[in-house]
């Protein structure tokens, strides 16, 4: 009985066996959207550096640079902006892959994502849930406004109690001067 060979011809130790585990290993929503973040970390690390290097390069007003150094300046800042097109590449693709993946999924109410408790142990609908709180905000909404309105009769109320009590005022006074 012979053993296979860990290796093929003409690949490296460890080839075969890479190849095999990124076969085996499932790619599923969640893992696409570590990888995401961890991309997306990737991308604010090389836009700081980017700055970075930025802030660092002294401009050209008319003092004498050492054409090396800008020369590797420059490559540095190329090789950072090409590695965060790169990135923003790879972002792209794994954003298509998560929104593919999950094209097929039903919308999940948001009051079914939210547990609650009931006092009589029952469980009410989650359509009557919603009306009743749909029914409450709308309450609310037209108490709010009552109020306002409320509010603007009390302050012309106010205003026209004071131009009497100052009319009454005016007339008192007259009375007391024609005496």
């Amino acid at each position: 009985m012979s053993t296979p060979p860990l290796a093929g011809a003409g690949m490296p130790p460890g080839a075969f066996s890479g190849t095999q585990a990124q076969a085996t290993r499932e790619v599923n929503t969640a893992s696409l959207c570590r990888i995401g973040q961890e991309t997306v970390q990737d991308i604010v690390f090389r836009t700081m550096e980017i700055f970075q290097l930025l802030r660092n390069m002294q401009l050209p007003n008319g003092v004498t640079y050492h054409t090396a150094t800008y020369q590797d300046r420059l490559a540095k800042l190329q090789e950072h902006l090409r590695q965060l097109s790169i990135l923003f590449r790879k972002l792209r693709l794994v954003y298509d892959k998560c929104n593919e993946n999950c094209a097929g999924l039903d919308p999940v109410p948001i009051e079914q994502l939210i547990p609650y408790v009931e006092e009589d142990g029952s469980k009410h609908d989650d359509r009557g849930a919603a009306s009743q709180l749909r029914f409450a905000s709308e309450e609310r909404r037209e108490i709010m406004e009552v109020n306002k309105k409320l509010k603007q009769k009390n302050q012309q109320l106010k205003q026209i109690m004071d131009q009497l009590r100052n009319l009454i005022w005016d007339i008192n006074a007259m009375l007391a001067m024609r005496n």
